[in-house]
């Protein structure tokens, strides 16, 4: 197990591209991403693919993670492993393929969210085989094994609920106290400015980062970073 120190150090590293640093930081959190996968072992997912998963939440926390935010490198990375690994099954679609086809879907399509990110336009896919090391038939035929899906807010066309939308007839199975605390949240939300909800939302229930934030806001980080702290300090004054 590393100190905060070392933990903090091993972070700085990483973010410089220090490989050595990255392997540090996973192999010592290991355990961590373990203890979260148990919760999901009966998701119908594979081990081996859900430890991946969470591998990909610890490195997408070691490269998003502040020393600003005042928590400890594990406190932080624990949502981003349990997200990274909830949003693989909610994508995974009803349409069963092969896990490996399935795997590298959710690979491709991390690859150019990132890739269009940074550089403004979609890969090719001579781009994404050489970049994944996939042969290119295997990219079209992932990328292809997802594009069968259907929005939750089509609407319904005929019968007694034409006009509702498809996630109208799905059932809620949240408890009264979780219904209780949405509403509380979206009134806290409602005292806040159009600009700092937007942040709020970007960061916490789009699961952007501050670099993503600063860039579709046209600000720096450091101005995000300082935003943040703000709202959030704002936040809790209101909750009280």
């Amino acid at each position: 197990m590393l100190s905060v120190e070392e933990t903090l150090r091993h972070l700085r590293q990483a973010k410089l591209g220090d490989n050595n640093s990255k392997e540090i930081l996973i192999k010592s959190n290991s355990l961590l991403v373990k203890s979260i996968v148990f919760r999901f072992k009966n998701k119908g997912v594979d081990y081996d693919d859900l430890y991946q998963l969470g591998c990909m939440g610890l490195l997408k926390a070691i490269y998003n993670f502040d020393e600003s935010f005042g928590v400890r490198f594990s406190t932080y990375a624990v949502p981003m492993i349990i997200g990274e690994i909830k949003r693989f099954i909610r994508d995974d679609g009803e349409i069963k393929v092969s896990r490996i086809i399935k795997y590298q879907a959710y690979k491709i399509s991390r690859f150019v969210e990132e890739f269009q990110l940074k550089h403004g336009y979609e890969p090719s896919v001579e781009t994404i085989s050489k970049s994944l090391d996939i042969s290119v038939e295997d990219v079209v035929l992932a990328s292809g094994s997802n594009k069968m899906t259907v929005s939750l807010y089509e609407t319904i066309d005929d019968g007694e609920d034409k006009g509702q939308s498809l996630i109208d007839k799905i059932p809620s199975k949240l408890s009264e106290d979780d219904v209780v605390e949405s509403i509380y949240l979206k009134q806290l939300l409602l005292k806040l400015s159009e600009r700092e909800r937007k942040v709020i939302m970007l960061r916490y229930f789009r699961d952007k980062t501050q670099g993503e934030v600063s860039k579709i806001l046209g600000v720096s980080q450091v101005q995000i970073s300082r935003l943040e702290n703000k709202i959030l300090k704002r936040l809790k004054d209101l909750a009280k």
